[in-house]
């Protein structure tokens, strides 16, 4: 079955970027450039507070979030966002009671030091399926750090909620997870717990890839699926960013979706184990630029647009 428009709510958003969903379904969403968090519920949009220390401008700004497992008694939400210094990760407590007004706790920083940049400021996090906190970040125009496990750009990172890195992450006292990526927009697990990641490409080869612990994605020196030996190939390449430029990342009933910015669809990619297949677009050109995409607690899912124009949501049943 092919996704369908349920809803679509203009609710007056501004540049988001990211949507988490606390348990009772309000969905909690990121302004990249205003640092607002705002709440969506019942239709209605209300700003729940706004994250000091963000330093916006370009592709930096309030990024990703993600609520911490335990949301349920420790009422952390994880914010990314760039400061005047840097890249860094902040955790605030999200009270107020189910149904009722939600309010935004100080920041805590949990992580900092990830490289900005006008561009390339990665930004997605996300709890994976063994508590541990996933970070994708972007090269920031440093073409010398995807390549060196030593430095935090251009790589997903594997940090614990505290923000230490993992352990038995593959570098050791070290938070690297994977490198050797340029700009990792979206991460997903299927449902027997493999990690995916959409990924920019230059002006060619956007990139859906499976991620294996201290696998090596080849930028600088390759982009797609080129076969080069100590390297791991793309499992989706979209040769033309026109049509993809690929930001956030949902999987459900074994298919990967993705929004795309550039080439203002909603990709489909059906999985097969550690096979994807051939994608399939919906929505061209229909709702413009799409940023993130997510799964709601009542099994739909939610496509966030990013347009400037106020920007919107849409409410989308999906299956096979």
């Amino acid at each position: 079955m092919a996704p369908e428009v349920a809803q679509k709510l203009d609710v007056g958003l501004q540049l988001p970027w990211s949507v988490v969903f606390l348990p009772d379904g309000t969905a909690v969403v990121s302004e990249r450039d205003s640092a607002r968090i705002k709440s969506i519920r019942n239709g209605q949009a209300a700003t729940v507070g706004e994250v000091p220390g963000v330093d916006p401008g370009g592709e930096g700004g309030l990024l990703g979030l993600a609520l911490s497992p335990g949301f349920a008694t420790d009422r952390w939400l994880y914010a990314y966002f760039t400061s005047p210094d840097d890249n860094r990760i902040a955790r605030m407590k999200l009270t107020g009671d189910a149904g009722g007004t939600l309010a935004l706790g100080e920041p805590e920083v949990v992580f900092s030091g990830m490289p900005k940049a006008s561009t390339h400021n990665g930004g997605r996090i996300r709890f994976g399926p063994d508590g541990l906190l996933y970070v994708g970040t972007g090269d920031s125009q440093r073409r010398e750090q995807p390549q060196d496990t030593n430095a935090l750009g251009g790589k997903i990172l594997r940090l614990t909620p505290e923000g230490r890195p993992a352990p038995g992450n593959p570098f050791g006292e070290n938070p690297v997870y994977s490198y050797g990526h340029r700009n990792v927009q979206g991460l997903a697990w299927d449902s027997d717990g493999r990690l995916w990641a959409s990924e920019f490409g230059p002006d060619v080869d956007d990139e859906l890839n499976l991620i294996t612990p201290g696998g090596n994605y080849g930028w600088p020196a390759v982009t797609g699926a080129p076969g080069r030996s100590g390297m791991i190939d793309a499992k989706v390449v979209w040769p033309s960013t026109s049509e993809a430029s690929p930001s956030g990342l949902e999987i459900v009933d074994g298919i990967a979706y993705t929004g795309a910015l550039r080439g203002q669809r909603l990709w489909a990619v059906p999985l097969d184990g550690e096979t994807a297949g051939s994608p399939v677009a919906y929505f061209t050109g229909q709702y413009g630029r799409l940023r993130d995409v997510a799964r709601a607690p009542d099994g739909t899912l939610w496509v966030i647009s990013n347009n400037k124009n106020p920007d919107f949501a849409l409410i989308l049943r999906a299956g096979r």
